[in-house]
This record gives structure tokens, sequence and C-alpha cells, in this order.
């Protein structure tokens, strides 16, 4: 296996865990990088002015992709699709963070997933 093989897994498994860590585990938490003045995930959805069903897609769709990004390991044609899903998803994420006018700071974790779901497709 190359380098760049275990390069790829490792960015996989970061977004993915990242990803499934924020929607399962501390969903309800209140952290630095909320957009707004957002105390919880579902709250910071309202602060960027989005209705409940976008919400649950956009869960739906980071979940998704995040299992896919983990099963990708073992099953490479799901890679691209997922990471391709995730880069949207986090544009779509820092716009959104741009619309609240929130301070650099927030926009650190989804900038970074970004990159790696860049890097991801990349190798």
């Amino acid at each position: 296996m190359e380098i760049t093989s275990y390069i790829q897994i490792a960015a996989q498994l970061i977004v993915a865990l990242g990803i499934l860590n924020v929607w399962f585990i501390r969903s309800r938490q209140a952290t630095i990088y909320r957009g707004g003045s957002a105390q919880s995930l579902k709250s910071e959805f309202a602060a960027y002015g989005l209705p409940d069903a976008v919400f649950y897609l956009v869960g739906v769709l980071k979940v998704t992709a995040a299992l896919a990004l983990v099963v990708g390991i073992f099953t490479p044609v799901l890679i691209a699709p997922a990471a391709s899903i995730m880069l949207i998803l986090m544009l779509g994420a820092i716009a959104m963070h741009f619309k609240v006018q929130d301070e650099a700071q927030k926009y650190l974790p989804a900038s970074i997933v970004l990159v790696l779901s860049l890097l991801i497709l990349m190798l």
C-alpha cells in the first residue's frame, strides 16, 4: 500500500468520525463553532434562517456520506461520491457562516472538512 493510500484513509476517517461526532454526540451541546449564537446543532440551522426540513436533509446527507467514507475503505467506489457530497455541504456551511457574519474561528471545522474532502478526491 502506498503512502497516499494511508493519507486518503486517514482523511476519510477524520472526516467521517468528525461528522458522526457532531451529529450524534455533540448535536445538543454548545461549542465555539456554532453559527450565530446557537446552542445546539438544530438551533444553528434556525440561526441561519433554514427550516427544520433542511436540518434533517443535511443530517441524512452528512451521516450517509460519512458512513460511505468509512465503508469506502473497503469499497472504493463509494469514496468519490461521498467526498463530493461532503465538499458541497461544507461549501454550504461556510456560506451560512458568512451569511450570519460569524467570526473566523466558526468557519474552521467546515473549512477543514472541505480541505480534507478535496484531498480525498485528489488522491
